[in-house]
């Protein structure tokens, strides 16, 4: 139990800082909650949560003053359907916000800083195959990420490395795959493929439709980790003495086409799988998990079917609550 510190988490209002933030509370600490917006899906467990915008230097100094570790989520992000098509807007927003949460860091006496990095920071070269090699650390150079995301996300980590080496500051480096559970973004174009797979077949059992539309061939392969998971990585990866990047992901490779398969049989439907034209991203990723065990002698522990049976439960709520809130609207116009 950590008892008397203090945490910013920035980004918590999204997905993942909305679990953050609540584990962290479960485990003593008192958290500074930051982001554009408030939770979207439930109440915020945060001691504090301030409404800023840490593209501003000014906003960046007040959320950063006077907490012990900064838990660095923020994010301009979403699904590949977004980050292959904002990629200026990525690009700009995201380095702004590391920038300038950094140096805020620095100039308030931060002792530890944790980076959310991604598995887009690894080369495209290395991710051509469906049956991919699992991605270690250190494939990441010679440098070629995927897209402008993968890009920032990879000078903040040199960011990151360079503000440890000069200014003491603790840095700790995390390198998501494909993190999935409630309370994320299920519609509107960043979802991540769980969800949006978890929305389709919802809407097709609700609406009585035997098929769905899946981006591409589905053949296309990755490696999904359950939230639980995820902020238990996080949190296990501060706490100790690496200050190296670790990825953080299940390493258990599934194609799009059987991740549609779980979920149907979780949801009790058999829908016919129509491919259709849409961005894929690479063509294969998973992760190589051996220095994360060596590391922090431990790994993700639930099952991608745990996991989904989890998150399809509550997407398939938010469809239902949606449509017959449609319903209601039409039939009242």
């Amino acid at each position: 139990m950590i008892t008397n510190n203090r945490a910013l988490v920035t980004g918590a209002g999204g997905f993942i800082g909305t679990h953050l933030v609540s584990y962290l509370k479960d485990r003593g600490y008192w958290v500074r909650g930051v982001d554009l917006k408030r939770p979207e899906f439930s109440e915020t467990e945060a001691d504090e949560f301030l409404v800023l915008d840490l593209r501003d230097r000014g906003d960046a100094v007040q959320a950063t003053a006077g907490v012990d570790e900064v838990y660095a989520l923020a994010a301009d992000m979403g699904g590949m359907g977004f980050i292959s098509s904002h990629h200026a807007q990525i690009l700009y927003n995201n380095s702004l916000i590391n920038l300038h949460t950094l140096e805020s860091a620095r100039l308030n006496g931060v002792k530890r800083y944790l980076y959310t990095s991604s598995a887009c920071v690894y080369p495209e070269h290395l991710q051509m195959d469906a049956n991919v090699t699992p991605l270690k650390e250190e494939d990441a150079y010679p440098a070629f990420p995927q897209d402008a995301y993968g890009w920032e996300k990879l000078i903040s980590e040199r960011l990151c490395t360079y503000y440890r080496e000069d200014h003491g500051i603790e840095t700790r480096i995390v390198r998501f795959h494909n993190i999935f559970g409630e309370l994320g973004t299920w519609q509107g174009g960043r979802e991540k493929a769980p969800a949006a797979i978890c929305r389709k077949v919802a809407n097709a059992k609700l609406g009585g439709d035997d098929f769905i539309e899946i981006w591409g061939d589905g053949e296309q392969t990755r490696s999904f980790c359950y939230i639980d998971d995820c902020v238990e990585g996080i949190q296990r990866l501060m706490r100790s003495d690496h200050f190296e990047p670790l990825n953080l992901g299940q390493d258990r490779m599934v194609t799009i086409n059987e991740l549609v398969d779980i979920v149907s049989e979780i949801a009790g439907v058999k829908l016919e799988k129509r491919h259709v034209d849409g961005p894929i991203g690479v063509r294969g990723r998973n992760s190589d998990n051996s220095k994360l065990r060596s590391v922090l002698d431990w790994e993700p522990t639930i099952s991608l079917e745990d996991g989904l049976r989890a998150t399809y439960k509550w997407i398939e709520e938010q469809v239902a609550a949606s449509r017959a809130k449609k319903t209601i609207t039409s039939s009242t116009a």
